[in-house]
């Protein structure tokens, strides 16, 4: 894979990226406290891990009707898209604790969605956050089956009515991963990242394999054994679950990246995109909804995406509190700061994106 360059010699970028780093930095030591998780994140991750394994738990061991459990799988859906939110992702950054098995184990609650940290870690940390709404780097903006999420992706005639069916679409992420994570761990190896990443990839292999047939044995084979539903009531509350959780994340990460303001650059001939990696994060990310505390709480502060992507080493416990810091110094560089002020507005501008990648004009 060519690695992009990201080189400029414009003054204002570079002193908007010393100053923000040092504002930033000083607001942890003045204070004394640590840029990792605390108290609350650590009690927030027992809530995420007892709503899922509570629910499951219920349905394991109490007799119900059908149309109660399917509740209960719902609520295992949002659980584990809380897990993901709130507990892995901040683990996968290493942001979770100072401890570093702390963190270690944070991250492999990623089994609880099926899938594995490397995929994610290469996915995710490296290539999106590296190569943020970069067509052909970052994974986020390929087009997902049916589904257009880049300017520079090839149109097709269906896409004109993705912003009907996509959502749909989105709840199937997670149960997509179950199976999508062995061509995508493949990719990787035949791409060099795994290598470049000082992974094992025999290893690799094996531990998937495993991850998955633990899952599979947990999620479906102890209910058809300890448990009087039937095999097609088991897969249907699997699927819900799965749908909840895909649902829930998709939505709120594409609405960090495809959003209206939010640019999709590409370098030029010699691969270089000519803009301090401070400055192409402000041009790529969104955040929405900053003032709203549920939504703060449940979504790991991936509404802060702006904060999270300058400072993945910071956990979201502490993005409300930086955003006024980055706020203020885009002002003083007349810099964008993408913010949609609340969910329905972000979600608004989401879909208007899906329109317009699907070939719309631009009137929602």
């Amino acid at each position: 894979m060519k690695i992009i360059q990201f080189n400029s010699d414009n003054a204002n970028h570079q002193a908007f990226t010393e100053e923000l780093n040092q504002r930033v930095n000083s607001y942890f030591k003045e204070r004394k406290i640590s840029m990792r998780g605390n108290i609350a994140l650590y009690v927030k991750a027992m809530i995420m891990l007892a709503i899922y394994i509570g629910a499951f738990v219920l349905i394991m061991s109490t007799s119900m009707s059908l149309w109660w459990a399917l509740i209960l799988t719902v609520i295992m859906g949002i659980g584990e898209a809380g897990i993901g939110m709130s507990v892995m992702h901040d683990g996968a950054h290493g942001s979770f604790s100072d401890v570093p098995w702390i963190n270690k184990l944070a991250t492999s609650t990623i089994v609880i969605l099926g899938s594995n940290a490397v995929n994610w870690k290469i996915q995710h940390n490296f290539l999106h956050h590296r190569f943020t709404n970069i067509y052909g780097y970052d994974q986020d903006i390929q087009t997902k089956a049916v589904i257009r999420l880049s300017d520079h992706a090839p149109l097709k005639s269906y896409h004109k009515y993705q912003h009907i069916y996509t959502f749909f679409f989105y709840g199937l992420m997670t149960l997509s991963k179950l199976i999508g994570d062995f061509p995508q761990l493949r990719k990787f190896t035949k791409e060099g990242l795994t290598r470049q990443q000082h992974i094992d990839t025999k290893k690799e292999w094996a531990k998937l394999i495993g991850i998955k047939t633990i899952y599979l044995f947990l999620f479906i084979g102890l209910p058809l054994w300890l448990t009087d539903y039937t095999w097609w009531q088991i897969l249907l509350g699997f699927v819900v679950m799965h749908f909840t959780a895909g649902m829930i994340m998709s939505t709120i990460f594409q609405m960090a990246h495809v959003v209206e303001g939010a640019e999709q650059p590409l370098p030029d001939s010699h691969g270089v995109i000519h803009m301090e990696w401070t400055v192409h994060q402000l041009h790529t990310t969104s955040d929405f909804a900053q003032n709203n505390a549920l939504l703060n709480w449940y979504a790991g502060g991936l509404n802060f995406q702006i904060e999270h992507h300058l400072f993945q080493q910071i956990s979201h416990i502490h993005f409300q509190n930086i955003a006024p810091i980055v706020n203020e110094l885009t002002e003083k560089y007349k810099l964008p700061y993408n913010v949609k002020h609340t969910f329905a507005s972000a979600l608004k501008s989401h879909v208007q994106r899906l329109k317009e990648l699907g070939g719309h004009s631009n009137e929602i």
